[in-house]
């Protein structure tokens, strides 16, 4: 059971979020500032909302794939528990997608890779991301920039859904088509990748904070 302060806290801030929009009943500009992806996997879904303002490139790249459905019946070839899951890069067969022109490094922006928030994978040149990303099972700063390298950018967060990737993170894994390792046993399919309109998140946020209101209506009961 959650406790009633977090609950109570947590209904304050979807309040703020859902009464964001203006008296005219449009929303305001803070909601497309931070937009939101919902991706809908064989093992449930989870929402991300992306940093433009501190990874335009990287978040410009990231919207173009999913607008354009190149993530669509795509797998999670990778799952590493207490550490990522990484797809957007392989069809279910295992085969390759055709690569995507790389983008530009922007791992100094200020966003670490902690739990929860979503990154590019790339090789060791550090700009050489494409289309692949993983999402952080656990804080990674080791994969933050030094002064000495490159780090990899990190550039929105999960925020609904963790327990979806927790969930693919306890599968068993091994090898499968050109992976020596890593790979679910269970394929895991990212059916669609969808970019929420303003209306589709504030619908969502009032969802949310709904439940949450009923949830702590219960736990004063007798």
């Amino acid at each position: 059971m959650l406790d009633r302060s977090l609950l109570i806290a947590l209904a304050g801030v979807l309040a703020l979020l859902v009464h964001s929009a203006g008296a005219d009943g449009h929303t305001e500009p803070t909601l497309s500032g931070y937009p939101q992806v919902l991706v809908d996997t064989s093992h449930g879904e989870f929402v991300i909302e992306l940093e433009p303002a501190r990874a335009p490139i990287t978040v410009n790249n990231f919207v173009a794939l999913v607008t354009s459905g190149f993530y669509e019946k795509t797998i999670f070839h990778r799952v590493m528990a207490g550490f990522v899951v990484q797809g957007g890069g392989h069809n279910m067969d295992y085969s390759a997608k055709e690569e995507t022109p790389t983008i530009v490094n922007e791992s100094g922006n200020g966003l670490s890779n902690q739990r929860g928030t979503i990154a590019m994978a790339r090789q060791a040149a550090p700009h050489t991301a494409n289309s692949q990303f993983y999402i952080n099972l656990a804080d990674n700063s080791r994969l933050d920039p030094r002064e000495d390298r490159w780090g990899y950018t990190v550039f929105g967060r999960v925020i609904s859904g963790m327990e979806t990737l927790d969930r693919i993170a306890s599968l068993p894994t091994g090898p499968a088509g050109p992976f020596a390792s890593d790979v679910p046993s269970m394929p895991v399919i990212l059916n669609t990748a969808k970019l929420l309109s303003d209306a589709e998140v504030e619908a969502r946020a009032q969802a949310e904070l709904e439940a949450a209101q009923k949830l702590l209506e219960e736990m004063e009961q007798p």
